[in-house]
């Protein structure tokens, strides 16, 4: 398992127009997994469907 860093933005706000940052650390197989698995944290989390939620970058970390 490895960890690794995602970075991104979603759609939220007081009037859900605004772009916010993210950044989520979670262990996973590989990126795909990770980015899937920050898609459902994020969704869970603040109730959003996955075209509210952009990754800008995935980082393996050590």
């Amino acid at each position: 398992m490895s960890t690794f860093e995602i970075k991104g933005q979603f759609k939220g706000g007081l009037v859900g127009k605004t772009w916010l940052p993210f950044s989520k650390v979670v262990v996973s197989q590989n990126e795909k997994n990770a980015v899937n698995k920050v898609y459902s944290l994020m969704g869970s989390e603040h109730g959003l469907k996955r075209g509210l939620i952009k990754i800008d970058g995935v980082k393996a970390v050590e």
